[in-house]
């Protein structure tokens, strides 16, 4: 049985925004086309949603939906300052609507909408973000919510919350990451024609001037080390390749993907792991050498910090290949909190 998403429009939803949910769990598919998720629409009263643009949009569903669903997203409004709900400020239908939702349902907002979510106080206690123009105004209305404005999801579980824009494809397909693996997600991404990962603890795109005449781009560099990933890859080397200095290097890669050099192989080196755990039978050792991080031991600790689970845990619950060997050596505690690394995992031992 696919799981079943809900997305609540309500008066002023942005309908780019509203369409996402549709677009990526729509898309999202098994191995043998199997559609994972199923998508509709709500309103509070089932009746047409006026959108921020020239036209409104009818739904088929009234507000009964959201306390069926197995995920709610709660889609983007076009809200002005005066409008943006401060806590207890959300009119009797849509608190009584949210109120339905069961507590075992996954809720989701998408940028501003993070603005109802706090104020019916489910985000009392937890980090949540928004709209990165709009995280001050966040802050001083909800200070019981730790508001993080540099990153373009949150997920705290149970309740997700999304930056502006197109951090929303970002967080759904985190989601079907999550629900069902590396290379669903990575499929799923592929129909959508976007981007299969940008980490949630990356930094939001926002502000940053156009480089100026004559400055490289690091993408041939990062092509390059995506082609060498089971290879030592130092920052000198990175650095050589890219023909810059180390220092200037590292600011372009913030610049452009919001990551450090060593924190952007680290991440590409993970989802490789995860895709061969996923698919194939090798052994870890082999995948901790094919993946670039050579030593084990390396693989299990940054693959507990990223995804909380262990190689072969990982392996159990998302690999459509048997293994050919389980390692003795590895503690499959499962998914819970996972120590740092305090070193840079950067180059194989």
């Amino acid at each position: 049985m696919s799981h079943r998403v809900v997305v609540l429009a309500l008066d002023g939803v942005k309908p780019f925004d509203l369409g996402i949910p549709g677009q990526v769990f729509g898309y999202a598919s098994s191995s043998s086309g199997e559609p994972l998720y199923e998508v509709s629409t709500c309103s509070l009263d089932g009746g047409p949603v006026t959108t921020n643009q020239d036209f409104t949009i009818q739904v088929h569903n009234d507000r009964s939906a959201l306390a069926t669903a197995d995920t709610v997203i709660i889609a983007t409004q076009d809200h002005r300052d005066r409008d943006l709900p401060g806590p207890g400020g959300l009119d009797d239908d849509l608190a009584a609507a949210l109120a339905d939702i069961a507590p075992t349902t996954r809720v989701i907002s998408l940028c501003t909408s993070a603005f109802v979510l706090a104020a019916t106080g489910m985000l009392d206690g937890q980090s949540a973000t928004t709209h990165w123009a709009l995280c001050e105004e966040f802050a001083r209305r909800f200070p019981l919510v730790d508001v993080n404005k540099s990153v373009l999801f949150v997920d705290n579980g149970r309740i997700l919350t999304s930056a502006g824009a197109a951090a929303g494809i970002d967080l759904c397909l985190h989601v079907v990451r999550r629900d069902h693996g590396a290379a669903i997600a990575n499929a799923t991404a592929r129909r959508c024609v976007v981007a299969p990962w940008r980490d949630g603890g990356q930094a939001q795109f926002v502000e940053r001037p156009l480089p100026e005449h004559g400055d490289a781009s690091t993408a041939a560099t990062r092509q390059w080390a995506l082609e060498r990933l089971s290879e030592p890859l130092s920052l000198a080397d990175l650095a050589s390749h890219a023909h810059m200095s180390v220092r200037t290097l590292t600011r372009r890669f913030r610049a452009e993907v919001g990551q450090t050099p060593q924190q952007w192989v680290i991440q590409h080196r993970v989802d490789h792991a995860r895709l061969l755990l996923e698919s194939t039978g090798l052994g870890v050792d082999e995948i901790a050498r094919a993946a670039g991080f050579g030593d084990p031991v390396l693989l299990r600790r940054h693959l507990r910090t990223h995804v909380g689970l262990t190689p072969n845990a990982y392996r159990r619950t998302y690999a459509s290949t048997p293994p050919s060997s389980v390692d003795p050596r590895e503690n499959t505690w499962g998914q819970g909190s996972v120590p740092v690394d305090r070193g840079n995992g950067f180059e194989r031992p």
